[in-house]
């Protein structure tokens, strides 16, 4: 059998979404540019080293996930090279959204213009405690899709609760249903767990490719898609430095927080996207 080095690029501890302070929403101990320097000197090396493929897992936060796929893209550019790309979301409660607030769909939404060849999920908790948000992330991407999953999350003891009979289970009847194209075990799995799982898919069909109707894939922390048989959208467009003369003060004078106030206005007053024209 052939065997694939995927080079791995984490979360870091830092969250470019979240304040630090809960006194101060504002607040970051992390840029966005900083994020994406420190990920192109991560992809260098792995690429460096030789790895087949980039696997950007355990995302909490969309915006750290997309500094890493600005990073990997520019590298990609800037070296005349090109890898598949993996992406992997972890699921941390059984509210359906990342820790920053994303539901799956939405999250494909804002990851789908790297082109991954693989979307999947990775770490959080049990299997069966996050299935209906590991199914709607399957239902939603385009690519491959991939599942590589706790043996449940540490007791008191600081074991993994999961057996290897218990994954094996829970984890083909999900192959059977069509929602799995690779497999796979993340924290607290084991020897056997890999075992039992590669034993529970054996001989069924991979996950067909979906052919999802085109349209315009947008999101907050929900999903907004706009189709053929949408309503009217209704765009706010004084963000703009070229068409508002207030906002394009108030950008000059740095004074973000007042700009921002631009916007909200705006969505006060029903407006479903904001247009920011810099």
């Amino acid at each position: 059998k052939p065997r694939f080095v995927a080079g791995v690029i984490g979360p870091t501890p830092r969250t470019a979404s979240i304040s630090p302070d809960v006194n101060d929403p504002g607040a970051r101990n992390i840029t966005f540019d900083k994020l994406v320097e420190d990920y192109y000197a991560a992809v260098r090396g792995l690429v460096n080293g030789g790895v087949d493929l980039l696997l950007i897992e355990t995302i909490f936060d969309s915006l750290n996930a997309k500094a890493a796929v600005y990073a990997v893209l520019q590298y990609f550019e800037d070296q005349s090279i090109e890898l598949p790309i993996m992406i992997s979301v972890t699921f941390p409660d059984t509210s359906g959204r990342t820790l920053s607030g994303q539901t799956p769909s939405a999250f494909w939404n804002s990851i789908s213009h790297a082109k991954p060849l693989i979307v999947g999920t990775n770490c959080g908790r049990r299997f069966s405690e996050i299935r209906p948000f590991v199914e709607e992330l399957s239902e939603a991407a385009e690519c491959y899709f991939s599942g590589h999953f706790n043996a449940g999350l540490p007791n008191e003891f600081g074991e993994y609760d999961e057996t290897p009979a218990d994954m094996h289970d829970e984890l083909r009847d999900f192959a059977q249903r069509g929602f799995l194209n690779l497999v796979g075990g993340c924290c607290g799995t084991t020897p056997g767990h890999i075992e039992a799982i590669a034993k529970a898919v054996e001989g069924i069909a991979p996950r067909p490719l979906p052919e999802l109707p085109v349209a315009c894939r947008l999101s907050g922390l929900e999903p907004f898609n706009i189709s053929a048989d949408s309503l009217f959208v209704n765009v706010g467009e004084r963000c703009n430095v070229t068409g508002s003369a207030i906002f394009k003060r108030l950008i000059l004078e740095g004074n973000y927080d007042e700009a921002l106030s631009v916007a909200r206005q705006q969505v006060e007053n029903g407006a479903q996207i904001i247009d920011v024209n810099m």
